[in-house]
């Protein structure tokens, strides 16, 4: 008996000390960086001293209609992007965790190479897609379907585009990881026992596969809210998202008050709105 607790206690001190180093990494590139942008945002500008004058005044600039207009966009940016991934995403896991037998590897890697690639080229990659002498506009063109190029890129069309392309395998791997598994002797039951292909997805596969759905919405969404790269790259910096107006406060305007304060709203609102999606995905399961 006493030999098994002291064995307890070395497993436990060496999971502490496994995890230290993962702790030291959160608390100084994560935590301690959110304090300071938490305090920032109650500084008035220009009196950043030992002793700052504390004041609300950057929070009460955010009440006003072109604010709440960049948040919507923004969410709607994130849950289109999310929801368009899924639909595409939900087949491609499907087919590779049930399906794909000897090529599951090649495709696998295949699927994670964009994980080894940089934002900024997967992007610029769809420049040569989307800009006025690029492939769409010359197959059109080729097959008499324009006489003119279409302007496809510096437009909406193309961030969404550029999102949904960058952000798929995010929410492949994480519903394969959960069908691979599936135990297919429920399916096969479920068959046996009369239910159609669609009740037998509807009530077991779904089901089953729902906190891989639940971890790549997360995964999609919440990153796609404050996205600054591919918006500014693929919209031209015409259209206005939570990511680019930090960028704008920080970079241009070096407003570190009012940039820290719109940060800290924006993540309130992500917060909430996360929230109600993890309440409702509890819900759904």
């Amino acid at each position: 008996m006493n030999r098994d607790i002291e064995n307890t206690e070395v497993s436990t001190n060496v999971s502490f000390f496994m995890a230290l180093p993962a702790f030291v990494w959160l608390l100084i590139f994560l935590y301690i960086p959110l304090l300071v942008i938490i305090g920032l945002s109650f500084i008035r500008k220009g009196v950043i001293s030992a002793w700052p004058d504390f004041t609300l005044s950057n929070y009460f600039t955010f009440f006003d209609s072109l604010y709440y207009s960049i948040l919507v966009r923004s969410l709607l940016l994130a849950f289109v992007t999310m929801a368009v991934c899924l639909l595409c995403a939900y087949p491609i896991a499907y087919f590779l965790a049930l399906y794909a037998r000897r090529w599951k590897n090649m495709l696998l890697f295949l699927l994670a190479l964009p994980f080894g690639v940089n934002f900024v080229i997967l992007a610029y990659a769809w420049f040569f897609i989307l800009e006025k002498n690029g492939l769409i506009n010359s197959i059109l063109t080729t097959l008499g379907i324009i006489s003119t190029p279409i302007q496809l890129l510096n437009t909406e069309f193309a961030i969404y585009v550029g999102m949904i392309y960058c952000y798929l395998p995010f929410m492949v791997l994480p519903i394969y990881a959960v069908l691979e598994k599936l135990d297919l002797r429920l399916i096969d039951a479920s068959l046996d026992l009369g239910a159609t292909r669609f009740a037998t997805f509807w009530r077991i596969i779904l089901p089953q596969s729902m906190p891989g759905i639940q971890t790549g919405f997360f995964m999609v969404f919440i990153p796609s809210f404050g996205e600054y790269v591919i918006p500014a790259l693929m919209g031209g910096g015409k259209y206005m998202y939570v990511g680019s107006l930090i960028s704008h406060y920080f970079s241009v305007l070096r407003n570190l008050p009012l940039g820290s304060a719109f940060t800290v709203f924006s993540s309130i609102v992500l917060l909430i709105v996360s929230l109600i999606f993890y309440w409702r995905f509890r819900r759904a399961t």
